[in-house]
């Protein structure tokens, strides 16, 4: 008569499973194995055979983890999940008539216009339309590769003041001008409208963390 095994999915071996997990698998089998129904024909059910005595035998010493040969491949399904990331340099679209224009002018001189959604601040725009801004601290303002200098006075003055952590980094910025400002910082708003910024000839990849007190 053939017998049906448990069935486990295939991804990791018993012999790797915590030794608690071990002995549950060899519980549910063992009973599983000792609840067959009997065999048609016969007054001796299934756990009197000699496949069941042999089975009973390994199983008493395998509570030490030595298993039956056939309980050696015995799998556990594990299953994954993931978290999503979030990826910096992601900018919605505007809503009709809500548009905000913006003009980044690059090293070369040349100019890169943009319709952006209030919200959306400098660094974002330039990574998801592949400008060359690092951006290395991730928009943390921890860093200053992300510096850019506002082309207009007036404008400049629309802006909020900067936070001490943003006048931190702007002083190790490479080519500081009265009118500089990290890009993370700066977000598109009706009054920023029209918004005229120049990227730096170069950038100093220098963080907040490079100056933290080493313990």
């Amino acid at each position: 008569m053939s017998l049906a095994r448990p069935f486990f999915s295939s991804s990791i071996s018993l012999r790797s499973a915590p030794r608690s997990l071990q002995c549950s698998l060899l519980r549910a089998t063992c009973h599983q194995q000792s609840s067959y129904p009997r065999i048609h024909g016969s007054r001796r059910s299934y756990a009197n055979t000699t496949q069941a005595r042999k089975f009973r035998r390994n199983h008493d010493h395998n509570f030490g983890l030595r298993c039956p040969q056939h309980l050696n491949s015995i799998r556990i399904r594990r299953s994954f999940g993931t978290t999503p990331v979030v990826s910096h340099g992601h900018i919605d679209p505007p809503k009709p008539g809500e548009e905000r224009h913006v003009t980044f002018i690059d090293k070369e001189g040349e100019e890169h216009n943009f319709e952006v959604s209030d919200g959306s601040n400098l660094l974002d725009i330039a990574q998801a339309n592949d400008l060359e801004m690092e951006g290395a601290c991730g928009g943390s303002c921890a860093c200053s590769t992300c510096h850019v200098i506002v082309e207009d006075q007036d404008m400049y003055d629309r802006m909020e003041e900067p936070s001490d952590d943003e006048n931190d980094m702007l002083d190790l910025a490479f080519g500081l001008t009265e009118t500089s400002r990290l890009g993370c910082q700066i977000q598109m708003s009706k009054d920023l409208d029209g918004l005229r910024v120049k990227l730096p000839s170069m950038t100093r990849n220098l963080q907040a963390s490079d100056f933290a007190k080493k313990e």
